[in-house]
């Protein structure tokens, strides 16, 4: 089975959002600086780096916030974020089936269940986590193999942290990787140490 493994772009002061996130600006006010290095800005170390985890991915798990904000016109269209790579997502309510695109189903029973499903799905690829929330789940479970952060050079002040909720006990991380992309942006890759 392949790992499971968050990957987000998160400003210096920790945030993966800006401020007021909403379905008309998914990453939040001034939150767009975090994703420049995946357009034109970015660099041949940028697009090496997104490219790694495009071709590695084998399913992606996601909360319901981030399916809200960015399914259908405006956002992925009628795909996932990784196009037509089977999505999972966390809620506690699946919606209505008509007009989903075939892409998601929607888990009600937890995050266990939905990391056993997007394994079985990808098989020997990899489960990329989408959402800060869905990442901290993961990760309280024991169940997230590795984190990258795509750390921008930005303080944002305020808006969505990526490791808001962890609980008390220390997770312990070995880093593997630090790529300077020449962006700015400096790409980091850890594994979660499990005794």
């Amino acid at each position: 089975m392949g790992k499971v493994a968050s990957s987000m772009s998160m400003s210096l002061d920790g945030y993966v959002t800006g401020p007021h996130d909403s379905r008309e600006q998914p990453l939040g006010e001034g939150g767009e600086v975090l994703h420049r290095w995946l357009g034109p800005a970015g660099t041949e170390a940028d697009r090496a780096v997104l490219q790694e985890m495009l071709d590695g991915a084998g399913a992606v798990l996601m909360g319901r916030r981030s399916y809200d904000f960015c399914v259908g016109d405006g956002g992925w269209g009628d795909g996932g974020p990784v196009g037509d790579t089977p999505c999972f997502v966390l809620t506690h309510h699946a919606p209505d089936p008509a007009g989903v695109p075939e892409v998601f189903t929607f888990v009600t029973d937890g995050v266990e269940s939905a990391i056993a499903q997007a394994k079985a799905a990808a098989g020997d690829r990899v489960v990329g986590v989408h959402g800060a929330t869905a990442a901290q789940q993961a990760l309280a479970a024991g169940l997230l193999d590795e984190i990258q952060v795509h750390l921008v050079p930005v303080l944002l002040g305020g808006g969505v942290r990526l490791f808001d909720l962890l609980g008390a006990d220390p997770v312990d991380l070995v880093r593997d990787r630090v790529i300077e992309a020449g962006s700015g942006v400096t790409h980091l890759r850890f594994h979660v140490s499990r005794p």
